[in-house]
């Protein structure tokens, strides 16, 4: 399957955190893992890792990083944002999921029904 960056977007301040965090690691081979996995209070829970490519992974290149995504979290992040609060009452990285049918408080897990 073709992907390209329109499949996951990343907004540009989520992208500077990326690159500053990959450039911390000092490790050319790993990228931004985004995944989904059971559990949270809403059924499924987003994952974020930077960790090398695995087999079977969709590569998308995004402008000086790599995103990882293994084929069963292609279906539940397809058009989704990647966006990044900072300061003293940021969140961090914020998902905002439109295939989402409901989330809970925190942003963190979410449910498609």
């Amino acid at each position: 399957m073709a992907v390209t960056q329109e499949f996951i977007k990343v907004s540009m301040i989520a992208k500077d955190e990326v690159r500053k965090l990959i450039k911390a690691e000092n490790n050319s081979e790993i990228g931004l893992r985004l995944g989904v996995k059971g559990g949270g209070c809403s059924g499924l829970s987003y994952d974020l890792a930077f960790t090398p490519t695995e087999k079977g992974d969709t590569v998308i290149d995004h402008e000086g990083f790599k995103v990882f995504m293994d084929a069963k979290s292609l279906i539940y992040l397809k058009g989704m944002m990647l966006d990044y609060k900072g300061g003293l009452d940021g969140k961090g990285f914020v998902f905002v999921n439109p295939n989402a049918t409901s989330t809970c408080g925190c942003g963190e897990s979410f449910s498609i029904t």
